[in-house]
């Protein structure tokens, strides 16, 4: 495509749409036309409530007050996820955002943890990362340094309106209707043109595909396929309903394992958002549905939302003058809270790669691996925790156990297990999680790093104790979640 990039058209809104809309104009909007075309008429799913901290940071990139985000979303803070029934029924663990320990140059703190552990001084794994005891504690405050990690629960549905009107004051315009088709040049099979059913013809020199599961661009226009990954990760629906809060919220999103999957359980300021997730070869929609409102607390606020998905991603992220963001792109179930993450990459890494005068091959080709990479290594570790499990009490987890799982996943596991060793591949998202989870579900490794030796008894023992004590003292500093979060909105409003 030979001619420089002037107009951009969004097709769809949502969190997807708008985060799109909002980071370039922020960033380009000086050198750019952007247009986005959403449907009043099409709904958005709307139920990724919990995010994960990258978002934090793609906040700062576009200069976002956090206090007028979460007043705005109804957002509180999050430090991690807890998961409960997972390893098995009435064993529970909480994945926290932060760092455990203290780590040497050549080995992670869990290998002198695990010697601690033998010698019967160590407590228990999450007992030395900060960002887990505050979670516990129901505490948080901001830290100099990024010295606390955390992300947020938030509204979907206000946090698009909310990045709308951040971008429309960039000088975003948006353009009322639904997409009737989509028309390509003939001779190259670009996207020419959006077509809308009100006869509306919209042009633009670079589409984003933020349409949903229904890929009207990337898929039904170009074509570029799906691979299904439906075969390791057996969930394929969800039933999502918001209730009244009945209790002042936890700083922590709750994932609770059911007969055939599992229950998300997020607080916002005044509602909560609950989902159960499941399999629908093990679990009719009927059951999900008594299921879910017989395991919720306070009066319902929605009728319960059916959905169905297929996990899995677009096999090309990037095609054409095309890039799909969001449900267009590709699933992963909301597990990890990742969705808003990979929402926010694909928009980040796009903009790294913005062609300056014409659509490069080679630069399209790059990023897709990219993208690719990304997905891949997050659901291996969506999988992770379906796979590594001891329940056998129904038989979807007895499926899960038995599940044929990729080879990156089954290197890594073996790594942990045999070595304790967790290596970061590349720019992979997850690195303190992977052993987090790892021995949560119950995988203690054989051996530790023979550096540990080095160490006697009284020194390790003394290590250990300083960073416990170090952890203790931050705790005993921060705010209750709630506290802290009403003085920053009332410093808002």
């Amino acid at each position: 495509m030979a001619q420089a990039i002037k107009k951009v058209v969004v097709a769809g809104g949502g969190t997807a749409g708008w985060m799109a809309a909002a980071a370039l104009s922020k960033l380009m909007g000086k050198q750019l036309e952007i247009i986005l075309v959403e449907s009043e008429q099409i709904g958005t799913i709307g139920v990724g409530e919990a995010t994960i901290p990258t978002l934090v940071f793609f906040h700062r990139l576009l200069g976002i007050d956090e206090a007028e985000f979460l007043r705005e979303t109804q957002g509180t803070y999050k430090l991690g996820i807890q998961f409960e029934n997972w390893r098995d029924v009435g064993k529970d663990y909480l994945h926290a955002f932060g760092v455990t320990g203290r780590d040497c140059w050549a080995c992670g703190f869990q290998h002198f943890w695990l010697r601690a552990k033998e010698l019967g001084f160590a407590g228990d794994f999450g007992e030395y990362c900060l960002e887990r005891r505050a979670a516990e504690a129901h505490k948080f405050t901001h830290l100099p340094n990024n010295g606390l990690n955390y992300a947020f629960h938030i509204d979907a549905s206000r946090y698009a309106a909310y990045l709308r009107k951040f971008s429309e004051g960039f000088g975003v315009k948006r353009v009322e209707g639904k997409i009737d088709h989509v028309q390509l040049h003939p001779e190259n099979g670009y996207i020419r043109s959006l077509k809308l059913d009100s006869g509306q013809e919209i042009e633009g020199d670079f589409f984003i595909d933020c349409t949903g599961m229904r890929a009207l661009l990337i898929e039904r226009a170009l074509h570029t396929g799906f691979e299904s990954w439906s075969h390791w990760l057996p969930c394929d629906s969800a039933m999502a309903v918001q209730t009244e809060a009945v209790e002042a919220p936890i700083p922590y999103t709750r994932s609770i394992a059911h007969e055939s999957g599992w229950q998300w359980r997020i607080p916002l300021q005044t509602r909560v958002g609950n989902g159960l997730v499941y399999a629908s070869r093990y679990q009719s929609d009927e059951s999900a549905r008594t299921q879910l409102l017989e395991n919720v607390q306070g009066e319902t606020l929605t009728d319960p939302l059916s959905i169905k998905f297929q996990t899995g991603r677009r096999r090309k992220q990037w095609h054409k003058n095309c890039l799909a963001v969001g449900l267009s792109s590709g699933f992963l179930e909301p597990l990890e809270s990742t969705s808003i993450h990979l929402i926010q990459q694909n928009i980040v890494r796009f903009l790294r790669f913005f062609p300056q005068q014409e659509i490069h091959q080679r630069e399209v080709d790059e990023f897709n691996r990219q993208s690719e990479f990304d997905m891949e290594r997050i659901r291996d570790f969506i999988i992770l925790h379906y796979k590594v499990t001891d329940r056998t009490d129904t038989e979807f987890w007895r499926h899960c156990r038995q599940l044929s799982i990729p080879d990156t996943l089954a290197a890594k596991i073996d790594m942990f297990r045999e070595t304790g060793h967790v290596f970061r591949e590349g720019g992979e998202l997850f690195v303190d999680s992977w052993q987090q989870v790892m021995l949560g579900q119950g995988l203690t490794p054989e051996r530790y790093h023979p550096l540990v030796d080095a160490m006697s008894e009284e020194e390790l023992k003394g290590f250990i104790e300083q960073v416990k004590n170090s952890v203790d003292t931050t705790v005993e500093k921060l705010k209750d979640h709630n506290v802290y979060l009403r003085e920053l909105l009332a410093g808002a409003s």
